[in-house]
């Protein structure tokens, strides 16, 4: 088969020869699947090597559609699995998102996705449950592969397919989250789906979370609660507290004035992945306008009667003291901070501070952005939620 195609068909067969599955779920995914082929082939200016990389994706979230359908099949008692009272972590990206959600994952009570399984979420069908998982190797070699195409992402996140990720993967084979638009330059594209419900996404997210936690149960992994963090969040509060309904939120804050060029970079350097020379002011105006979008949204969700579920957290504060910052969080949702977590916590800090990754040097200038247009489209949420102290790098 052709692995440069991005024709539905194609790739369709492709997921059926791979798993030799043909069960992909409920078929209203076929119309966001066919237009994100679509805005890929004709719209997002991809290389061969872009072309090969968005197939073989594409492929993969078929994959993991119809892998999923053979194991709610095999074990219906998978759906009846129950994702209570999570805590979930959202802000805008580059606000310490990451840390705290690491930090906190490393309290052996909390569940989490670590990042192999967000993007390969159902265990291969032949799998033993006892030799090493394969998904590892494979999250492995993606990472790698990934940092040695364009190394400067490592600057801006650390990767590791065993450390704990965002669920966003887990949405991403519903074909409507920003998935797309984060690995490509796709704005037509991303205009439609910005007039589309997510309800879909947060159904592939509740399923994919039982079955994890299905899987962990099975490996003597599953604990009381779970531990999410995904900046996307933001625009879809609604949905989420309707799948989570006893949801608890963190949301983190640091000026947009340094988070929106740094979400900004990050998204540019994964479009190296796939497109030559991809236009940074195009990255600046549509991760811009994507990430007010999600700030307005939440605060809005927020005044309508919900702000009681959220904790405000500055970004400086997790820098100069993560454990503290969840000292204050486990307060706020009345759990206690045992000493074996706070040593677990202290341990992952000390493993993996950030001096050990390069430095990330980013402007508003590269990505077309100012501080007028960033106080325009942010200016409202920066006086009510970052103030001075949230204001300083």
């Amino acid at each position: 088969m052709d692995s440069l195609s991005l024709d539905p068909k194609q790739l369709f067969e492709e997921a059926t020869a791979q798993s030799r599955l043909e069960d992909f779920g409920d078929p209203t995914f076929h119309d966001p699947f066919e237009r994100t082929c679509r805005a890929l082939d004709q719209e997002a200016g991809l290389n061969d090597a872009g072309r090969a990389a968005q197939h073989q994706r594409l492929v993969d979230s078929l994959i993991t559609r119809a892998r999923a359908e053979y194991w709610f099949e095999r074990h219906p008692e998978i759906l009846e699995e129950r994702i209570e009272a999570p805590l979930v972590i959202v802000g805008l990206p580059r606000t310490g998102t990451t840390l705290l959600h690491r930090v906190i994952a490393a309290d052996p009570s909390f569940d989490c996705a670590l990042w192999y399984e967000t993007r390969f979420p159902s265990p291969p069908e032949n799998w033993d449950w006892i030799s090493e998982d394969p998904r590892i190797e494979q999250g492995k070699r993606e990472v790698a592969e990934t940092l040695a195409f364009v190394p400067e992402l490592a600057s801006v996140h650390p990767w590791d397919a065993c450390q704990p990720d965002e669920e966003i993967m887990l949405m991403e084979p519903s074909f409507l989250t920003t998935m797309t638009e984060a690995y490509t330059d796709v704005p037509e594209f991303g205009k439609w789906r910005l007039g589309q419900s997510q309800r879909p996404s947060y159904v592939a997210l509740e399923r994919s979370l039982k079955l994890l936690q299905w899987q962990h149960r099975r490996l003597d992994r599953a604990r009381e609660r779970w531990v999410l963090k995904a900046p996307v969040h933001m625009k879809d509060m609604a949905l989420l507290f309707e799948t989570f309904p006893d949801v608890t939120v963190v949301q983190t804050h640091r000026d947009p004035l340094q988070s929106i060029p740094s979400i900004c970079s990050l998204n540019h350097y994964l479009w190296q992945l796939g497109a030559d020379e991809p236009d940074p002011v195009s990255a600046g105006t549509e991760w811009s306008r994507i990430f007010r979008d999600g700030v307005n949204a939440c605060t809005a969700f927020r005044d309508a009667g919900h702000d009681g579920r959220f904790l405000d957290i500055q970004f400086l504060d997790t820098v100069k003291d993560p454990i503290g910052v969840v000292q204050r969080i486990y307060d706020f949702i009345g759990k206690p901070l045992t000493p074996l977590a706070t040593d677990q916590m202290r341990q992952w800090t000390d493993d993996n501070a950030r001096e050990k990754r390069p430095p990330h040097a980013y402007t508003l200038e590269k990505f077309g952005l100012s501080e007028e247009g960033i106080d325009r489209d942010f200016g409202a949420y920066r006086e009510r939620f970052v103030g001075e102290s949230g204001s300083r790098t």
